[in-house]
């Protein structure tokens, strides 16, 4: 059998975004953000028109993702060391000795446990996830990378046939 492979890697596959990690279960990082870049590749067999799956609704599925991150401050919903509170004008965070309060606007709360790259890069393949299986494309492997900086990422590879 033969296995093929589609990648998407754009100059607006980005956002700049706000975060901060807890660590060692009694760390948290100092706030800060990245210029994040984010990539997709899809890998498997090939459909009726002879493509593993659509470049073009790839990139605008991609983009899309991105632009739902960018410039927004992206907290953990479901990080056990944090409070997260919000109410229709703020969002408050807080971890021991210190309190953040962000306008509701700027701020996106992920269903994640921490806002590290692998977690990002895992959150966006579940959003493409649905698209590549309502598409009804052959995809068996879902790979998402997320560049916090040159040289600097994580990859998270879904299994698609073992779903």
């Amino acid at each position: 059998m033969t296995i093929y492979q589609v990648s998407v890697s754009k100059d607006y596959t980005v956002f700049c975004a706000g975060h901060f990690v807890t660590y060692d279960g009694d760390h948290c990082e100092l706030l800060h953000g990245h210029n994040y870049r984010a990539a997709a590749r899809l890998t498997g067999g090939l459909n009726d028109d002879q493509m593993v799956f659509d470049f073009v609704t790839l990139k605008r599925r991609l983009r899309a993702i991105c632009d739902q991150l960018d410039h927004r401050m992206l907290l953990p919903r479901d990080n056990p060391l944090l409070q997260v509170v919000a109410d229709a004008t703020s969002v408050t965070v807080r971890y021991k000795h210190k309190t953040y309060v962000f306008p509701r606007e700027d701020v996106l709360i992920l269903p994640i446990s921490n806002t590290t790259a692998e977690l990002l890069a895992h959150w966006i393949a579940q959003q493409l996830v649905a698209d590549v299986r309502a598409r009804g494309a052959l995809v068996e492997l879902l790979e998402v990378d997320v560049e916090e900086t040159f040289g600097q990422s994580a990859t998270c590879r879904c299994n698609l046939a073992a779903l």
